[in-house]
């Protein structure tokens, strides 16, 4: 009798948790929705090709807001330290153009991808990406 009761009180605990648990909409594994609805971007998978190894390298990403109220930028999420993101929050007004850099340090040799989460007022964000090769310079011998 005592494993029966006990049972039926670790059910209906497992069943008070399991029901404050968010799911569905609103929860926090829901993504943001998506900015291109409001934002218009120059590109969002940018290719910088082949570059030197341990040469630096940026690129600007042009956006304009194409809805009828302001927008801000309120962060640019990086997907590793290698990335190097710049940008101003704003707001900028319906029509209004602007850019986020995002640069590259390049020390890593290889093909490479990167990606980063602009996130704007409203819950709104997209996904940018940026691809590309690093190879290493040759020095040129020295002569003695």
């Amino acid at each position: 009798m005592k494993k029966i009761t006990f049972l039926l009180g670790a059910l209906l605990v497992a069943g008070l948790v399991n029901a404050q648990t968010p799911t569905g909409q609103g929860s926090a594994t829901t993504q943001s929705a998506d900015a291109t609805k409001v934002v218009e971007f120059s590109e969002l998978d940018h290719d910088f090709g082949k570059i030197p190894q341990g040469k630096p390298v940026e690129y600007d990403i042009s956006l304009k807001n194409i809805s009828n109220s302001p927008v801000k930028i309120e962060n640019v999420q990086v997907g590793c330290g290698c990335t190097t993101p710049k940008w101003k929050a704003g707001p900028y007004a319906p029509g209004e153009s602007f850019k986020v850099t995002l640069g590259f340090n390049a020390a890593a040799s290889g093909a490479f991808t990167k990606t980063a989460t602009i996130f704007f007022n409203n819950g709104l964000s997209k996904v940018v990406k940026f691809h590309g090769e690093t190879f290493a310079e040759s020095t040129p011998a020295t002569k003695n």
